[in-house]
């Protein structure tokens, strides 16, 4: 049987820019460090300013919990538009390491104030000194653009 992924165009590039460009929030997956299984959750995410995944996180959360245990973990971004079937809409997943981006070090203050030109509600507990910002080092990532287009990406694919 033939391989379902395609080679990568700029056009499967472009759209995986714009689903993490477009995010506000995607589904975090972890290895729950107490059971070893996996966890899924929803986290508030924007495009980074070289376009990888940027989150603010709190160390109260069960995820980064997880993720201080071990920092490999997924994020899916894309969510369905409109009508139709869900699985013919577009969703990039992404792997990789979670790192933290803590108050006081040195580019914690501009990716902040990047965080909240696109939460700006969040202005409310950013400085909350149980919250960090988590940029995503990105691995590898998957893109599905729909019915027969699948695509395995680069993390300089990815950056804007």
């Amino acid at each position: 049987m033939p391989s379902p992924i395609r080679p990568t165009t700029d056009e499967a590039r472009q759209l995986a820019r714009d689903l993490i460009a477009g995010a506000r929030f995607g589904a975090l997956g972890v290895r729950d460090p107490e059971t070893g299984g996996p966890m899924v959750s929803r986290i508030g995410v924007v495009p980074g300013p070289d376009g990888l995944p940027l989150a603010l996180v709190s160390d109260l959360s069960h995820h980064t919990k997880a993720l201080k245990a071990d920092p490999l973990c997924s994020l899916m971004v894309g969510e369905p538009k409109g009508k139709g079937d869900p699985l013919t809409h577009p969703r990039l997943s992404l792997q990789g390491r979670a790192r933290f981006v803590r108050h006081g070090e040195p580019e914690h203050a501009a990716l902040a104030a990047h965080y909240l030109t696109h939460q700006p509600k969040a202005k409310l507990y950013i400085g909350f000194a149980d919250f960090a910002l988590m940029r995503l080092e990105v691995a590898s990532a998957h893109l599905n653009g729909g019915f027969g287009k699948a695509f395995v990406l680069t993390p300089e694919d990815l950056r804007v």
